[in-house]
Protein backbone atom coordinates (compact mmCIF):
# COMPACT_ATOMS: atom_id res chain seq x y z
CA UNK A 1 0.00 0.00 0.00
CA UNK A 2 1.65 3.27 -1.18
CA UNK A 3 2.14 5.97 1.81
CA UNK A 4 -0.94 5.38 3.48
CA UNK A 5 -1.15 3.02 7.01
CA UNK A 6 -4.93 2.73 7.02
CA UNK A 7 -6.58 1.17 9.62
CA UNK A 8 -7.54 -2.05 8.58
CA UNK A 9 -9.36 -2.74 11.75
CA UNK A 10 -11.77 -0.06 10.66
CA UNK A 11 -12.48 -1.99 7.83
CA UNK A 12 -13.73 -5.18 9.62
CA UNK A 13 -17.27 -3.24 9.49
CA UNK A 14 -18.05 -4.96 6.25
CA UNK A 15 -17.88 -8.63 7.31
CA UNK A 16 -20.98 -7.87 9.27
CA UNK A 17 -24.36 -8.88 7.66
CA UNK A 18 -25.89 -5.82 6.95
CA UNK A 19 -28.83 -6.60 9.29
CA UNK A 20 -25.73 -6.27 11.96
CA UNK A 21 -24.81 -3.19 10.44
CA UNK A 22 -28.13 -1.62 11.45
CA UNK A 23 -27.91 -2.23 14.66
CA UNK A 24 -24.15 -0.90 14.78
CA UNK A 25 -25.40 2.48 13.29
CA UNK A 26 -27.63 3.37 16.11
CA UNK A 27 -25.15 1.83 18.76
CA UNK A 28 -22.59 4.69 17.75
CA UNK A 29 -25.54 6.96 17.73
CA UNK A 30 -25.48 8.18 14.32
CA UNK A 31 -28.46 8.40 11.87
CA UNK A 32 -29.22 11.01 9.30
CA UNK A 33 -31.56 12.93 10.60
CA UNK A 34 -32.21 16.56 12.00
CA UNK A 35 -31.92 17.38 15.89
CA UNK A 36 -35.03 18.09 17.13
CA UNK A 37 -36.15 20.12 20.93
CA UNK A 38 -39.31 19.68 22.44
CA UNK A 39 -41.20 22.82 22.49
CA UNK A 40 -44.05 24.30 25.00
CA UNK A 41 -46.60 23.82 21.88
CA UNK A 42 -45.68 20.14 21.51
CA UNK A 43 -46.21 19.22 25.49
CA UNK A 44 -49.47 21.15 25.27
CA UNK A 45 -50.22 19.18 21.92
CA UNK A 46 -49.17 16.27 24.02
CA UNK A 47 -51.33 16.69 27.59
CA UNK A 48 -54.00 18.58 26.86
CA UNK A 49 -55.25 18.93 23.24
CA UNK A 50 -55.75 14.93 22.10
CA UNK A 51 -58.65 15.12 19.79
CA UNK A 52 -61.81 12.79 21.06
CA UNK A 53 -60.88 10.06 18.68
CA UNK A 54 -57.46 10.05 20.31
CA UNK A 55 -58.97 10.32 23.78
CA UNK A 56 -61.06 7.47 22.69
CA UNK A 57 -58.62 4.91 21.70
CA UNK A 58 -55.96 5.76 24.48
CA UNK A 59 -58.68 4.58 27.16
CA UNK A 60 -57.66 1.03 27.26
CA UNK A 61 -53.76 2.12 27.82
CA UNK A 62 -55.17 4.55 30.89
CA UNK A 63 -57.21 1.61 32.13
CA UNK A 64 -54.22 -0.51 31.83
CA UNK A 65 -52.98 1.91 34.07
CA UNK A 66 -55.21 2.27 36.53
CA UNK A 67 -55.19 -1.14 37.09
CA UNK A 68 -51.86 -1.70 37.98
CA UNK A 69 -51.91 1.30 39.96
CA UNK A 70 -54.66 -0.08 42.25
CA UNK A 71 -54.07 -3.98 41.60
CA UNK A 72 -51.01 -5.33 41.10
CA UNK A 73 -49.05 -7.47 43.68
CA UNK A 74 -45.88 -5.79 43.95
CA UNK A 75 -45.33 -1.87 43.90
CA UNK A 76 -44.00 -0.25 40.54
CA UNK A 77 -42.02 2.77 39.47
CA UNK A 78 -44.80 4.60 37.56
CA UNK A 79 -41.77 5.41 34.92
CA UNK A 80 -41.46 2.08 34.26
CA UNK A 81 -44.95 1.71 32.95
CA UNK A 82 -43.97 5.13 30.88
CA UNK A 83 -41.06 3.47 29.26
CA UNK A 84 -42.46 0.25 28.25
CA UNK A 85 -45.58 1.97 27.28
CA UNK A 86 -43.48 4.60 24.91
CA UNK A 87 -41.44 1.29 23.63
CA UNK A 88 -44.57 -0.53 22.98
CA UNK A 89 -45.74 2.24 20.39
CA UNK A 90 -42.22 2.76 19.15
CA UNK A 91 -42.08 -1.07 18.11
CA UNK A 92 -45.64 -1.13 16.69
CA UNK A 93 -44.39 1.19 13.87
CA UNK A 94 -42.18 -2.03 12.87
CA UNK A 95 -38.74 0.24 11.83
CA UNK A 96 -35.83 -0.13 12.67
CA UNK A 97 -34.55 2.99 12.43
CA UNK A 98 -37.96 4.48 14.87
CA UNK A 99 -37.16 4.00 18.96
CA UNK A 100 -37.79 5.35 22.15
CA UNK A 101 -34.81 6.09 24.45
CA UNK A 102 -35.28 6.55 28.31
CA UNK A 103 -33.87 8.89 30.20
CA UNK A 104 -30.26 7.26 31.25
CA UNK A 105 -30.08 5.83 27.38
CA UNK A 106 -31.24 9.52 25.39
CA UNK A 107 -28.27 11.55 26.45
CA UNK A 108 -25.95 8.71 25.61
CA UNK A 109 -26.53 8.07 22.29
CA UNK A 110 -28.31 12.32 21.52
CA UNK A 111 -25.01 13.37 21.95
CA UNK A 112 -22.38 11.10 19.79
CA UNK A 113 -22.10 13.00 16.87
CA UNK A 114 -19.87 15.27 18.78
CA UNK A 115 -17.21 13.03 17.68
CA UNK A 116 -16.51 12.83 21.89
CA UNK A 117 -17.49 10.59 24.62
CA UNK A 118 -16.66 8.78 27.65
CA UNK A 119 -15.73 5.12 27.52
CA UNK A 120 -13.41 2.30 26.42
CA UNK A 121 -13.15 3.22 22.70
CA UNK A 122 -14.49 -0.02 21.33
CA UNK A 123 -17.02 -0.22 18.62
CA UNK A 124 -19.65 -3.23 19.25
CA UNK A 125 -22.24 -4.74 17.63
CA UNK A 126 -24.57 -7.30 18.41
CA UNK A 127 -25.42 -10.74 16.13
CA UNK A 128 -29.35 -10.56 16.05
CA UNK A 129 -29.55 -15.14 15.85
CA UNK A 130 -26.99 -15.48 18.40
CA UNK A 131 -27.24 -12.16 20.85
CA UNK A 132 -23.94 -12.26 21.27
CA UNK A 133 -21.89 -8.63 21.74
CA UNK A 134 -18.87 -8.67 19.94
CA UNK A 135 -15.96 -6.35 19.57
CA UNK A 136 -15.86 -5.17 15.86
CA UNK A 137 -12.75 -2.33 16.10
CA UNK A 138 -11.03 -0.43 18.38
CA UNK A 139 -10.55 3.28 18.19
CA UNK A 140 -6.33 3.37 18.23
CA UNK A 141 -5.03 4.05 21.38
CA UNK A 142 -7.99 3.82 23.16
CA UNK A 143 -8.49 2.03 26.75
CA UNK A 144 -9.65 -1.23 25.14
CA UNK A 145 -6.99 -1.36 22.50
CA UNK A 146 -3.87 -0.46 25.32
CA UNK A 147 -5.24 -3.08 27.85
CA UNK A 148 -5.00 -5.93 24.89
CA UNK A 149 -9.15 -6.20 24.10
CA UNK A 150 -9.18 -7.42 20.05
CA UNK A 151 -11.87 -6.93 17.33
CA UNK A 152 -13.54 -10.59 17.61
CA UNK A 153 -14.10 -10.76 21.16
CA UNK A 154 -16.96 -11.67 22.48
CA UNK A 155 -18.33 -10.04 25.66
CA UNK A 156 -19.45 -12.27 28.23
CA UNK A 157 -19.85 -10.23 31.23
CA UNK A 158 -18.91 -6.75 33.09
CA UNK A 159 -18.27 -6.11 36.62
CA UNK A 160 -18.74 -10.03 36.88
CA UNK A 161 -22.36 -9.68 36.08
CA UNK A 162 -23.63 -12.26 33.19
CA UNK A 163 -24.85 -10.23 29.89
CA UNK A 164 -26.37 -13.73 28.08
CA UNK A 165 -30.20 -11.37 28.09
CA UNK A 166 -28.34 -7.77 27.69
CA UNK A 167 -28.71 -6.12 24.09
CA UNK A 168 -26.24 -3.45 22.85
CA UNK A 169 -27.85 -0.49 24.38
CA UNK A 170 -28.12 -1.91 27.99
CA UNK A 171 -24.07 -3.02 27.50
CA UNK A 172 -23.24 0.74 26.34
CA UNK A 173 -24.83 1.85 28.57
CA UNK A 174 -23.09 0.23 31.32
CA UNK A 175 -19.79 -0.01 30.05
CA UNK A 176 -19.50 3.88 29.05
CA UNK A 177 -19.17 6.00 32.18
CA UNK A 178 -16.89 8.91 33.47
CA UNK A 179 -13.15 8.81 32.65
CA UNK A 180 -10.81 7.58 35.08
CA UNK A 181 -13.34 5.12 36.70
CA UNK A 182 -12.71 1.16 35.91
CA UNK A 183 -14.98 -1.65 34.39
CA UNK A 184 -14.22 -5.29 34.46
CA UNK A 185 -15.16 -6.97 31.18
CA UNK A 186 -15.09 -10.76 30.49
CA UNK A 187 -14.55 -11.95 26.74
CA UNK A 188 -14.79 -14.93 25.08
CA UNK A 189 -11.30 -15.17 22.87
CA UNK A 190 -11.70 -18.58 21.17
CA UNK A 191 -12.25 -21.00 23.71
CA UNK A 192 -10.62 -18.82 26.52
CA UNK A 193 -12.47 -16.49 28.91
CA UNK A 194 -10.39 -13.77 29.58
CA UNK A 195 -10.75 -10.50 32.26
CA UNK A 196 -9.34 -7.32 31.11
CA UNK A 197 -9.78 -4.30 33.93
CA UNK A 198 -10.18 -1.02 31.40
CA UNK A 199 -9.73 2.35 33.00
CA UNK A 200 -12.19 4.42 30.54
CA UNK A 201 -11.15 7.69 29.32
CA UNK A 202 -12.13 11.14 27.50
CA UNK A 203 -12.13 9.96 23.54
CA UNK A 204 -12.27 12.06 20.62
CA UNK A 205 -12.50 10.48 17.45
CA UNK A 206 -10.99 12.46 14.62
CA UNK A 207 -13.33 12.86 12.20
CA UNK A 208 -10.94 13.68 9.24
CA UNK A 209 -7.67 11.54 8.32
CA UNK A 210 -5.52 13.14 5.47
CA UNK A 211 -2.58 11.27 3.56
CA UNK A 212 -0.59 11.72 0.20
CA UNK A 213 -0.25 8.32 -1.55
CA UNK A 214 1.52 7.47 -4.35
CA UNK A 215 4.40 9.42 -3.54
CA UNK A 216 2.61 12.66 -3.51
CA UNK A 217 0.48 12.48 -6.59
CA UNK A 218 -3.14 11.50 -4.92
CA UNK A 219 -4.20 13.45 -2.33
CA UNK A 220 -6.67 11.25 0.33
CA UNK A 221 -9.01 12.40 2.83
CA UNK A 222 -11.18 9.59 5.29
CA UNK A 223 -14.37 11.24 6.30
CA UNK A 224 -15.69 9.63 9.77
CA UNK A 225 -19.15 11.00 10.14
CA UNK A 226 -21.37 13.80 8.57
CA UNK A 227 -20.96 16.30 12.08
CA UNK A 228 -21.87 20.30 12.05
CA UNK A 229 -17.79 20.46 11.47
CA UNK A 230 -17.75 18.00 8.79
CA UNK A 231 -17.82 20.83 5.76
CA UNK A 232 -15.31 22.72 7.11
CA UNK A 233 -12.62 20.44 7.98
CA UNK A 234 -12.94 18.92 4.81
CA UNK A 235 -12.09 22.04 3.31
CA UNK A 236 -9.20 22.95 5.43
CA UNK A 237 -8.03 19.14 4.03
CA UNK A 238 -8.53 19.89 0.84
CA UNK A 239 -6.39 23.19 1.08
CA UNK A 240 -3.87 21.31 2.81
CA UNK A 241 -3.14 18.39 0.39
CA UNK A 242 -3.71 21.21 -2.25
CA UNK A 243 -5.69 18.75 -3.90
CA UNK A 244 -5.63 20.73 -7.39
CA UNK A 245 -2.16 20.08 -7.85
CA UNK A 246 -2.47 16.74 -7.01
CA UNK A 247 -3.06 13.57 -10.03
CA UNK A 248 -6.60 13.32 -8.03
CA UNK A 249 -8.51 12.75 -5.19
CA UNK A 250 -9.73 10.02 -2.82
CA UNK A 251 -12.14 10.44 -0.57
CA UNK A 252 -13.14 7.65 1.48
CA UNK A 253 -16.73 6.86 3.26
CA UNK A 254 -16.03 3.31 4.25
CA UNK A 255 -17.27 2.45 7.69
CA UNK A 256 -19.17 5.74 7.63
CA UNK A 257 -22.24 5.37 9.28
CA UNK A 258 -23.71 8.22 8.58
CA UNK A 259 -24.67 11.79 10.40
CA UNK A 260 -26.68 15.07 10.30
CA UNK A 261 -28.84 15.79 7.24
CA UNK A 262 -27.62 19.29 6.83
CA UNK A 263 -24.07 18.27 6.68
CA UNK A 264 -24.51 15.78 4.06
CA UNK A 265 -25.88 18.52 2.04
CA UNK A 266 -23.40 20.23 2.76
CA UNK A 267 -20.39 18.14 2.14
CA UNK A 268 -22.15 16.93 -0.98
CA UNK A 269 -22.07 20.61 -2.30
CA UNK A 270 -18.42 20.75 -1.89
CA UNK A 271 -18.36 18.92 -5.60
CA UNK A 272 -21.67 19.50 -7.07
CA UNK A 273 -21.75 23.27 -8.41
CA UNK A 274 -25.24 23.84 -9.25
CA UNK A 275 -28.87 21.40 -8.84
CA UNK A 276 -30.25 18.87 -6.90
CA UNK A 277 -28.29 17.53 -4.61
CA UNK A 278 -30.64 15.34 -2.66
CA UNK A 279 -34.86 14.89 -2.20
CA UNK A 280 -36.68 14.32 0.61
CA UNK A 281 -40.28 13.05 0.35
CA UNK A 282 -42.47 13.09 3.32
CA UNK A 283 -44.96 10.62 2.51
CA UNK A 284 -47.73 12.66 2.08
CA UNK A 285 -47.37 13.92 -0.88
CA UNK A 286 -45.07 16.71 0.18
CA UNK A 287 -41.63 16.82 -1.18
CA UNK A 288 -38.38 18.93 -0.86
CA UNK A 289 -35.79 19.60 -2.93
CA UNK A 290 -32.46 20.10 -1.58
CA UNK A 291 -30.05 21.74 -3.85
CA UNK A 292 -26.48 22.51 -3.68
CA UNK A 293 -25.66 25.21 -1.35
CA UNK A 294 -23.42 27.20 -3.55
CA UNK A 295 -19.92 26.82 -1.54
CA UNK A 296 -18.54 24.72 -4.34
CA UNK A 297 -14.99 23.70 -3.29
CA UNK A 298 -13.42 23.73 -6.89
CA UNK A 299 -12.04 20.70 -7.00
CA UNK A 300 -11.28 19.95 -10.67
CA UNK A 301 -8.80 16.91 -10.33
CA UNK A 302 -10.82 13.12 -10.72
CA UNK A 303 -12.20 11.96 -7.47
CA UNK A 304 -12.27 8.10 -6.44
CA UNK A 305 -15.50 7.73 -3.54
CA UNK A 306 -14.51 4.60 -1.63
CA UNK A 307 -17.61 2.98 -0.01
CA UNK A 308 -18.05 -0.40 1.86
CA UNK A 309 -21.12 -2.14 3.33
CA UNK A 310 -21.00 0.11 6.05
CA UNK A 311 -21.23 3.64 4.13
CA UNK A 312 -24.31 4.40 5.31
CA UNK A 313 -27.24 7.37 5.56
CA UNK A 314 -25.44 10.51 4.68
CA UNK A 315 -22.70 8.68 2.82
CA UNK A 316 -25.08 7.31 0.95
CA UNK A 317 -26.52 10.28 0.03
CA UNK A 318 -22.97 11.64 -1.09
CA UNK A 319 -22.70 8.63 -2.84
CA UNK A 320 -25.55 8.70 -4.89
CA UNK A 321 -25.46 12.23 -5.98
CA UNK A 322 -21.77 11.53 -7.04
CA UNK A 323 -22.93 8.98 -9.17
CA UNK A 324 -25.93 10.33 -10.78
CA UNK A 325 -24.04 13.42 -11.62
CA UNK A 326 -21.14 11.69 -13.00
CA UNK A 327 -18.38 13.39 -10.48
CA UNK A 328 -16.80 10.77 -9.01
CA UNK A 329 -15.83 6.91 -9.28
CA UNK A 330 -17.40 4.81 -6.91
CA UNK A 331 -14.93 1.97 -5.55
CA UNK A 332 -15.89 -0.75 -3.15
CA UNK A 333 -18.83 -2.36 -2.30
CA UNK A 334 -22.52 -1.80 -1.87
CA UNK A 335 -23.94 0.61 0.79
CA UNK A 336 -25.95 -0.10 3.55
CA UNK A 337 -29.12 0.75 1.90
CA UNK A 338 -30.54 3.44 4.54
CA UNK A 339 -32.59 5.70 2.40
CA UNK A 340 -34.77 7.16 5.35
CA UNK A 341 -34.76 10.14 7.54
CA UNK A 342 -35.05 10.87 11.05
CA UNK A 343 -35.64 13.61 13.67
CA UNK A 344 -34.53 13.33 17.15
CA UNK A 345 -37.08 14.72 19.91
CA UNK A 346 -36.63 15.25 24.17
CA UNK A 347 -39.66 14.38 26.08
CA UNK A 348 -41.00 15.77 29.16
CA UNK A 349 -39.36 13.14 30.63
CA UNK A 350 -35.76 13.88 29.55
CA UNK A 351 -35.90 10.72 27.24
CA UNK A 352 -36.28 10.76 23.79
CA UNK A 353 -36.90 9.33 20.59
CA UNK A 354 -35.86 8.83 17.28
CA UNK A 355 -38.76 8.81 14.31
CA UNK A 356 -38.55 7.91 10.61
CA UNK A 357 -40.29 11.53 9.53
CA UNK A 358 -39.45 11.07 5.79
CA UNK A 359 -37.58 9.08 2.58
CA UNK A 360 -34.75 10.31 0.70
CA UNK A 361 -33.77 10.01 -2.85
CA UNK A 362 -30.67 10.65 -5.07
CA UNK A 363 -30.79 13.66 -7.52
CA UNK A 364 -32.42 10.89 -10.38
CA UNK A 365 -35.01 9.93 -7.97
CA UNK A 366 -33.54 6.68 -7.08
CA UNK A 367 -34.41 5.22 -3.55
CA UNK A 368 -31.71 3.21 -2.15
CA UNK A 369 -33.48 1.53 1.23
CA UNK A 370 -32.75 -1.58 1.53
CA UNK A 371 -30.97 -1.75 -2.03
CA UNK A 372 -27.78 0.69 -1.64
CA UNK A 373 -25.65 2.57 -3.59
CA UNK A 374 -23.54 -0.19 -6.17
CA UNK A 375 -20.22 0.90 -7.19
CA UNK A 376 -19.08 1.18 -10.63
CA UNK A 377 -15.95 -0.79 -9.86
CA UNK A 378 -16.89 -3.77 -7.25
CA UNK A 379 -14.00 -4.48 -5.31
CA UNK A 380 -13.97 -7.00 -2.65
CA UNK A 381 -12.22 -7.13 0.70
CA UNK A 382 -12.23 -10.03 2.23
CA UNK A 383 -11.74 -11.32 6.07
CA UNK A 384 -8.59 -13.08 5.52
CA UNK A 385 -6.92 -9.79 4.18
CA UNK A 386 -7.59 -7.64 7.30
CA UNK A 387 -4.72 -9.41 9.10
CA UNK A 388 -2.09 -7.53 6.57
CA UNK A 389 -1.51 -4.20 5.21
CA UNK A 390 -2.92 -4.61 1.98
CA UNK A 391 -6.33 -2.54 1.26
CA UNK A 392 -7.08 -3.76 -2.14
CA UNK A 393 -9.91 -1.22 -2.24
CA UNK A 394 -7.33 1.35 -1.93
CA UNK A 395 -4.89 0.20 -3.90
CA UNK A 396 -7.69 -0.04 -6.59
CA UNK A 397 -8.77 3.87 -6.14
CA UNK A 398 -4.93 4.34 -7.02
CA UNK A 399 -4.70 2.97 -9.80
CA UNK A 400 -7.81 4.56 -11.53
CA UNK A 401 -6.41 7.64 -10.81
CA UNK A 402 -2.92 7.17 -11.79
CA UNK A 403 -4.75 6.09 -14.97
CA UNK A 404 -4.57 2.34 -15.33
CA UNK A 405 -7.13 0.13 -16.04
CA UNK A 406 -9.23 -1.76 -13.03
CA UNK A 407 -11.96 -4.62 -13.61
CA UNK A 408 -14.45 -5.24 -10.45
CA UNK A 409 -12.92 -8.42 -8.62
CA UNK A 410 -16.00 -10.39 -9.27
CA UNK A 411 -18.65 -10.66 -12.11
CA UNK A 412 -21.59 -10.88 -9.60
CA UNK A 413 -21.93 -8.72 -6.79
CA UNK A 414 -22.29 -11.01 -3.10
CA UNK A 415 -26.24 -10.74 -2.20
CA UNK A 416 -26.94 -9.07 1.15
CA UNK A 417 -29.25 -9.54 3.61
CA UNK A 418 -31.76 -7.11 3.85
CA UNK A 419 -31.97 -4.55 6.40
CA UNK A 420 -34.65 -5.24 8.47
Amino acid sequence: MNGLKFDLQSQRFRHLTTAAIVALVFTLGFALGTSSTQTSAQDAGALNLLSPDAEEAFRPVFQIFNMINEQYVDPIDTSILIDGAADGMMDALEDTYSAYMNPEVYPLFSNDLSGEFEGIGAVISGDEETGEISIISLIPGSPAAEVGLLPGDVFVGVDTENITEWDTMQFTLRVRGPAGTDVLLTVRRGEDILDFLVTRAHIVIPNVITDLLADGKIAYVQLNSFTSEARSLLDDAFEELDVNNRTGLILDVRGNPGGYLQSAIDVTSAFVREGTVAIEDFGDGQTTTYTATGDFAGIRVPIVLLINESSASASEILAGALQDLDLATLIGETTLGKGTVQTWSGLANGGGIRLTIARWMTPSGRWIHEQGVTPDIYIDFTPELTETDDDPQLDAAIRVLLGEEVESSATEEPELAPAS
